[in-house]
């Protein structure tokens, strides 16, 4: 009964008016709804305020919605979503890092997403001891797999491609403050450090590096090791210097960090005659000449103060007693065992082994 009477209801003037009303008024609300999900502002936040978003190379849309709520970052969770699945946005969303603005709509949301208009990050790389330094570095900065990334800094054959092996491969990596996109493969990163390397290593350089009577990669594991040595940009120069006139007569470095690199022990603050015993090539006690590649990745300043080393007559140096952090320099070995015995009094007064 109450179905016959809405269905002749219907045919009348009034019903057909009334079902078209309903009709109109349901299309508007769609409409509105559409047009909500499109411009209405989405992302939280005030004025000037903004969110880091991230998408990693997987792409899953789902994945993307589920960090987007669990992060606060959107107002309305489902109507991006319904906006996402209506584009389709799982098969064209771009992998990186966006930054998005505070009251930003979907339709202003998704069209970066889907032009991959990414926001780079902005790394400033001071400082790496070994491979594993910095593939855990960029690990931690960047989407690439550090594993995968520390295979690559192992692997001789890619070394070769860029004219180093795998000890001196590191030498590449030049600290200083790049702009990465987040998604930068691990092929991609060293393709980008080997730019830069060609860009550091100037005509000037180059030509103070053949005045040296050095290569590149000499220069910089001589540097490595003045940069172990002093944390003294003016001192460096003095150092490097050291290391030269003990090169070029044939002189065995007998540099305290090559011994603490070969032990691989962070902890060693004394060197003594046990750890300079250690058979390895980094053992500067025991062999002549430079060690198989950089100890660290050495500084700007530090390959500089190599290039630019003071020429004098020292050929000793050990820490002052005062521990500045400076060092005394002797040009006779009687001058750098006197030297040396105030720094070993020194130390033991403070208990350190």
């Amino acid at each position: 009964m109450p179905y016959q009477f809405f269905n002749r209801y219907l045919q009348t003037k009034k019903g057909i008016k009334f079902l078209s009303f309903f009709i109109a008024g349901l299309l508007i609300v769609a409409v509105y709804k559409i047009y909500a999900d499109f411009f209405s502002p989405n992302i939280k936040g005030s004025d000037k305020q903004s969110s880091i978003v991230y998408v990693p190379s997987t792409k899953n849309f789902d994945r993307l919605c589920y960090d987007l709520d669990n992060k606060g970052i959107l107002i309305n969770i489902h109507s991006f979503r319904r906006f996402g699945k209506l584009l389709n946005l799982d098969e064209k969303l771009k992998p990186g890092r966006y930054k998005v603005a505070a009251g930003m709509s979907n339709y202003e949301f998704v069209k970066i997403l889907m032009r991959g208009s990414q926001e780079s990050v902005n790394l400033v790389f001071n400082y790496a001891e070994r491979a594993e330094d910095l593939s855990a570095f960029f690990g931690r900065n960047l989407e690439l797999d550090s594993t995968a990334f520390l295979n690559l800094l192992k692997s001789q054959d890619e070394a070769k491609l860029y004219g180093f092996d795998t000890n001196t491969f590191v030498s590449m990596f030049i600290p200083n403050t790049y702009n990465f996109y987040w998604n930068t493969s691990s092929k991609e990163l060293i393709k980008r450090m080997d730019k830069e390397y060609k860009k550091f290593w100037t005509q000037e350089r180059l030509a103070k590096a053949i005045h040296q009577k050095m290569s590149q990669v000499e220069v910089s594991t001589l540097a490595s090791i003045v940069q172990k040595e002093s944390n003294k940009e003016k001192e460096m120069p003095v150092i490097a210097g050291v290391y030269l006139n003990r090169l070029r007569k044939g002189i065995p470095l007998q540099a305290d960090p090559t011994v603490i690199f070969a032990w691989n022990d962070k902890e060693i603050r004394r060197v003594n005659s046990v750890h300079t015993a250690i058979l390895s090539p980094y053992n500067t006690y025991m062999n002549a000449g430079l060690p198989p590649g950089p100890i660290c990745v050495p500084s700007i300043q530090a390959i500089d103060a190599v290039l630019n080393a003071e020429e004098h007559g020292y050929y000793y140096f050990c820490a002052r007693e005062d521990f500045s952090g400076y060092h005394s320099f002797a040009a006779t070995f009687q001058q750098h065992q006197n030297n040396a015995r105030r720094y070993q009094q020194a130390l033991n007064r403070n208990g350190i082994q």
